[in-house]
């Protein structure tokens, strides 16, 4: 069980992510958590109404304004969110009168984010409030907003303001001046403009009042355009407050204020316009979705983590970039690092290729930024900035400012010496040509960067007659725990590298584009000499390792450096450097992220030199315990994952994988608030792709060669080469890959279970019960009929609750093609409708509270855990989890098998099966506590005790049947269990 996680508490399911309490100390890195955009801006997850010292923030790509020290920052733009509610005088907010319940969900299908709140005012009225908003992926400039409220034992009067805040800061700073605003039919506008960096913004809203009459006043306050109106509410009846919202900036329209008054003008309703952003949204995940089964937690967070990347992407502006901290917080003020090329972009490269070219533009339009940077220091070409913003010249800060008033201030060395910056973005380009073939783009931006970068190591290696070998000296490497060192490996061979791959881009260029060959070559002044240097470079480059062994030194003289064993330092909840210093920590043998691992692992695709097997294991031998994978970069988690699934160390591997997954979900690292990591989101793609997926890129496209974490039992997704789409669906067990025609790939389905005589064959020893959920801890039959009455109704199927009978037991899919009988449905019908059921089931239990335990579950339970009995879960509910948690009891159970655990359902005994291995019992050792002739059935073909609960026509196959656990203790059915196999024994 994720225990962190419950303390954010935190519900994951399919894609819903649900959270059942508020909670103040957690404000700043939940508004981080439930951001929602569109790709051209992101909307921290603040409350509509406010709150004491919240963070809200609107970024959009691209609008920067100069900032002291840090140079440049994205700007927090007008923030588009303020609704008040004021109940009869009471204005509406979670810090004052009474949080009576209280969910937010953040729907990832549709990136819908919906709050529920019951709120008693300070003088006593209770009111049922709802927000749900979203950032059209349909249209990017246009933001929506419903509010429903319901009074639940008052009538009286509800005032609505529904505003633009036009003095949003950055932490202290507002970066608007004011040019004008105004008001429009049933509407208000903003006009704003950078300080600094000149950049004009539009805004424009409307509202619109349902279920009452109410009419509409325009306030003007400078500054602060509202809408307000005041009706009369009535119990029990609910009215719903739409608030439509559109942005343009300068960057993209000589006139933005108009263009967001006309767009607003023409805008259809909410409903409508929540249509379109989630056929938008279908769209999009047709083509990035990853499916997991047999990890719940897994299932959800992998595409939550995509999810905050596809709200990131550019999918219209080439000339801006996805920065550190995607558009969801402050952190690092919106700069762009190699995060970006080497993290990022590969979900982009190989599902939406155009979003991919896009970031790659961006570096071809900043190529001149990068020529000032290089000249600056004395070089030629071109040299990327370690941080970047619009124009790529460098913004990294000089300094570090601390809060101690008589503390040193830190220099910040990276700006000048982390430079291998300037092959990773090469890196990047070639393999968007390798995996699109897109050469029209190639030799009109890409050829050029990587020429130009190229140059630049030509001037920057430096020829040691000594050694005859060339050096780079005083750099940063990968490791940013140690500078200004000499000769780093992942340096001195990503140039090197580079510098290959830069001659045979020339080549190509020379034989297909003569034409552009002759432009590249007068623009960048590059000359035949130029070419022959690179060679030798190549030739004699300095690269430290041990031939015999293929260990790398990672820095001339790394090896010299003082060793220590972290495990020394443990427990700790900080990084290596807070505890040795910055100083000091140059001094020994500790690393902040994999640097010869992240070499290896950007090698080991195409298998370059230093990469194979005994290089990848000697060196991860040595590195991999020396790394401060915890708390010194969110980058190195899931690079480890890779390299350890790659080397079948898969408990390591799923570890690491888990340490990335959940960043920010559990706020692991402590600093979510700064906004989304966003390259360790990249680097999920990537280790659940490349890792546990184990794709391997041939010129006949990718294969997969799975290495499926323990409990995987499916994974499928699929990727885009070279024009083509290629489908993977991955099960179970290891065993043969056959590919397809279209990279199509199955792997058949081997379930590590036993299976054992349905008659335990010993007097009993039992050391761990199962239950089944639904009918044994709780009853959510009702619910389950209600949903699929629901859904039977939408579809015109006759559906009763004695046609529901049938269905108790049965997996979700089972049960519905039991409903829909024989009427012809297409498997995308068949899902749609799984998923919709579901929905409404998830509603549903949001009602649940531990009141809903059936009788003499929890004392039970509690008698157990007393005895030592290990307890487990199984259900055939995908929901399991959540049903858990909202009954009190996920504490209480040490292994959960669900819906996602197996493939065959009940009557099957894998679901058992699984759970007893879970737990690390026997099957023989185990009870199963079942409701069900189905699941009374697969326990006993588990070669479990089973204890059936109910009539003894439905569950009379069972070794024991009671009516009920209520009453039932652990000692009376340890008595039952004994009497009944010496009967059986005697009876022999």
């Amino acid at each position: 069980m994720q225990t962190k996680g419950r303390s954010r508490h935190f519900i994951y399911t399919d894609w819903i992510l649900i959270e059942t309490q508020f909670d103040p100390e957690q404000l700043h890195s939940k508004e981080t958590v439930f951001t929602i955009g569109n790709g051209y801006l992101g909307t921290r997850g603040s409350f509509e109404e406010g709150y004491p010292h919240a963070l809200p923030a609107t970024f959009i790509h691209g609008v920067y304004d100069d900032v002291p020290v840090v140079y440049t920052e994205l700007v927090n733009c007008p923030d588009w969110l303020p609704l008040i509610v004021i109940v009869n005088g009471d204005r509406f907010r979670l810090d004052q009168g009474e949080i009576l319940r209280y969910d937010r969900q953040l729907d990832l299908r549709q990136g819908l984010l919906i709050r529920a709140v019951r709120w008693r005012s300070p003088s006593g009225d209770t009111i049922d409030i709802s927000f749900e908003r979203f950032a059209s992926l349909a249209d990017p400039h246009v933001l929506a907003l419903r509010c429903h409220l319901t009074p639940v034992d008052f009538e009286g009067l509800i005032e609505i303001q529904a505003s633009i805040n036009g003095y949003p800061e950055n932490q202290g700073l507002n970066h608007w001046e004011g040019l004008d605003q105004g008001k429009i039919d049933q509407g208000i506008w903003l006009q704003r403009r950078t300080r600094s960096s000149r950049i004009e913004l539009g805004m424009a809203a409307k509202v619109t009042i349902l279920g009452s009459e109410a009419s509409l006043q325009v306030s003007t306050a400078p500054g602060y355009p509202t809408l307000s109106t005041t009706f009369l509410a009535k119990v029990q009846q609910t009215v719903t407050v739409d608030k439509i919202v559109t942005v343009f900036t300068s960057r993209e329209i000589d006139t933005p204020v108009t263009a967001a008054q006309e767009k607003l003008a023409h805008l259809p309703d909410y409903t409508t316009l929540l249509k379109a952003n989630e056929q938008a949204w279908d769209e999009v995940w047709q083509q990035s979705d990853i499916l997991i089964e047999g990890d719940s937690t897994a299932t959800f967070a992998v595409r939550y983590n995509l999810f905050q990347l596809l709200i990131a992407a550019p999918r219209h502006d080439d000339k801006v970039s996805i920065p550190a901290k995607t558009l969801s917080g402050f952190g690092y003020r919106g700069h762009i690092f190699w995060d970006t090329e080497i993290f990022m972009q590969p979900l982009f490269l190989f599902t939406q290729p155009a979003i991919a070219r896009n970031l790659l533009s961006y570096r071809w339009h900043t190529l001149p930024g990068a020529r000032r940077k290089a000249a600056h220091y004395g070089y030629q070409g071109a040299m990327f900035a370690w941080e970047s913003a619009v124009t790529g010249d460098e913004v990294t800060p000089r300094w570090a400012i601390g809060n101690d008033f008589y503390g040193e201030d830190v220099r910040i060395w990276c700006r000048d010496r982390e430079i291998h910056i300037n092959a990773d973005i090469p890196y990047a380009v070639w393999n968007y040509w390798q995996a699109t073939g897109d050469d029209d783009w190639m030799q009109k931006c890409g050829a050029e960067i990587i020429l130009d970068a190229a140059i630049f190591w030509g001037s920057r290696v430096e020829f040691n007659p000594e050694r005859e070998r060339y050096e780079i000296r005083g750099v940063i490497g990968a490791d940013e725990y140690h500078e200004f060192v000499h000769n780093n490996a992942f340096t001195n061979r990503m140039a090197q590298w580079h510098l290959e791959k830069a001659i045979a881009i020339y080549d190509w260029l020379v034989h297909k584009f003569p034409e552009q060959a002759t432009e590249l070559e007068q623009k960048l002044k590059l000359t035949p000499e130029e070419r022959s240097h690179w060679q030798d470079i190549i030739a004699k480059i300095l690269f430290l390792y041990d031939p015999s062994t293929e260990l790398i030194e990672q820095f001339e003289g790394f090896f010299q450096s003082e060793d220590i064993d972290l495990a020394d330092y443990e427990p700790r909840d900080r990084s290596m450097q807070a505890i040795l210093g910055v100083n000091q920590i140059n001094k020994y043998q500790v690393i902040k992220q994999p640097d010869i691992l992240m070499l290896l692992y950007l090698m080991r695709e195409s298998a370059d030199f230093p990469y194979n097997e005994k290089a990848l294991q000697t060196n991860w031998d040595y590195y991999a315990p020396r790394t401060d994978i915890t708390y010194g970069s969110s980058l190195g988690p899931a690079v480890q994952a890779i390299l350890a699934s790659d080397l079948s160390k898969s408990t390591e591997a799923y570890q690491q994988f888990m340490r990335a997954l959940m960043v920010d979900l559990e706020d692991n690292r402590g600093n979510t608030n700064d906004g989304i990591h966003g390259a360790s989101a990249g680097g999920i793609w990537q280790t659940v792709i490349f890792g546990f997926g184990g794709i391997q890129l041939t010129e006949n496209g990718p294969v997969a060669n799975p290495h499926l974490p323990p409990g995987w039992q499916r994974l499928k997704f699929k990727l885009h080469w070279r024009g083509e789409w290629h489908d993977f669906d991955l099960h179970g067990k290891l065993g043969a890959g056959e590919q397809g025609s279209r990279g199509e790939v199955a792997v058949s389905f081997s379930p590590p279970l036993r299976l054992v005589s349905h008659k335990p064959s010993s007097i009993p020893n039992i050391q761990g019960f199962i239950f089944d959920l639904d009918g044994v801890l709780t009853d959510t039959a009702e619910l389950h009929y209600l949903a699929w009455k629901k859904l039977a109704d939408e579809e015109g199927i006759p559906f009763n609750r004695e046609a529901n009978e049938a269905l108790r037991g049965v997996s979700r899919r089972a049960s519905l093609m039991l409903i829909i009988a024989d009427r012809p449905y297409s498997e995308t019908q068949i899902e749609e409708m799984m998923e919709r059921k579901n929905r409404y089931y998830v509603e549903f239990i949001q009602n649940m509270t531990p009141q809903d335990l059936l009788p003499g579950a929890i004392a039970l339970l509690d008698e157990l855990r007393q005895a030592g009995i290990k307890i487990g879960i199984g259900s055939a509910s995908k929901n399991a989890r959540p049903v858990l948690e909202r009954l009190g009891i996920a504490d209480k159970v040490d292994a959960i098998a669900d819906g996602y655990s197996v493939q065959e359902p009940k009557p099957a005994p894998d679901l058992f099966l699984y759970a007893a291995k879970q737990l690390g019992i026997e099957p023989e050792q185990s009870i199963v506590v079942e409701d069900a002739a189905a699941g009374v059935e697969a326990a006993l073909a588990a070669g479990m005790w089973a204890l059936g609960l109910g009539p003894v026509e439905r569950v009379g196959a069972a070794h024991l049947v009671l009516p009920s656990l209520e009453g039932i203790t652990w000692a009376d059915l340890r008595e039952q269990l004994s009497n009944y196999f010496q009967t059986k024994t005697m009876n022999k």
